[in-house]
């Protein structure tokens, strides 16, 4: 690829997650399904964070833990995202500026405040999601500086970013302007909840606009509406696109093409909290990706930052993951 001043150019929803323990119990007393990610309201927002134990306040957003995570890795990163100018938005932009990534954004100066997704972690280490937009839907076109797209060698988007029409049609734009500029897009699919709302326009949009796609076995089954992992994986295949597609404890899988890498997951001590663990999987693989590494290579970066933040609360890195290459 020709030069480019950014590795990687993220596009998502910027949240403040709320981290706290919790049990069965809390989830079933207030109808929350396990695992799942719920959008909310912000009345509703207030009531579940009235409720919940005490609790962590760090800055996350899928596409902005990926995007700590490639500056973590020593890459070169920057982000695009709504906040308010509120306690939270300051709290959002120092901290995705503090870990290295460019963000330049503005501030929404009205309407809702800044998103936060309030995540309660039961001894499983499963997560549960409850997510306040807010800003994050003030995000549209006008926020996509089209020279800054086509500075990065791929630009990546979150699914997520479908709940919003307008953030739906800033990703399109941003889509057109890297392709334009011979440079790459990616997409993850966030949660298979996510893919049951958007099935069809995400098919469609990796056929016609994704170069490189992310998801979990539970998002690809869904996506294509198949049993077994095997059957995602050929239906996945038939799309020509480099997919990289996770299987929690089992590694991952990389194929391009009829090009097949299996890549076991890496030794972790201890499963304190999975939030962030696809996020952060991502941003080994693109990290790797940018700096030129084989594909099972890039699976095994993926891998290790995966390894890294699900070992403790919170879905940053705690350690610099260079480190870890």
């Amino acid at each position: 690829m020709t030069s480019a001043a950014f590795d990687v150019l993220g596009i998502g929803n910027a949240i403040v997650d709320v981290i706290s323990h919790s049990n069965e119990a809390f989830l079933g007393k207030h109808g929350l399904v396990k695992g799942s990610m719920m959008l909310i309201d912000e009345a509703r927002a207030e009531a579940l964070y009235a409720a919940m134990g005490p609790g962590i306040e760090v800055s996350g957003g899928s596409c902005g833990n990926t995007m700590a995570g490639v500056a973590s890795f020593g890459g070169k990163g920057a982000y695009i995202g709504k906040v308010r100018n509120d306690q939270l938005g300051g709290v959002f932009g120092h901290d995705i500026k503090a870990m290295g990534v460019s963000f330049e954004t503005p501030s929404a100066t009205a309407g809702p405040a800044t998103a936060r997704c309030l995540i309660l972690v039961t001894p499983d280490a499963q997560r549960t999601m409850n997510t306040y937009l807010g800003a994050c839907t003030g995000l549209g076109p006008a926020d996509i500086d089209a020279k800054r797209v086509a500075s990065a060698q791929v630009t990546y988007v979150e699914g997520y970013l479908w709940d919003a029409p307008a953030a739906k049609q800033a990703v399109l734009k941003a889509f057109d302007a890297a392709h334009a500029a011979g440079r790459l897009v990616s997409i993850t699919l966030s949660d298979s909840f996510c893919v049951h709302r958007y099935r069809d326009e995400f098919r469609a949009l990796i056929r016609d606009k994704v170069d490189i796609l992310f998801g979990n076995e539970a998002e690809i089954k869904s996506l294509y509406q198949v049993d077994t992992f095997e059957e995602a994986l050929e239906a996945t295949r038939k799309e020509g696109k480099i997919a990289a597609l996770t299987r929690s404890e089992k590694g991952s899988v990389v194929i391009k093409g009829q090009e097949t890498y299996a890549v076991p997951a890496a030794p972790v001590a201890k499963v304190v909290d999975t939030t962030g663990a696809g996020d952060l999987y991502a941003s080994g693989f693109l990290f790797g990706f940018t700096h030129g590494k084989p594909l099972a290579e890039c699976a095994r970066l993926g891998g290790l930052a995966a390894a890294e933040v699900i070992s403790h609360v919170g879905a940053r890195p705690e350690q610099a993951l260079k480190a870890l290459i």
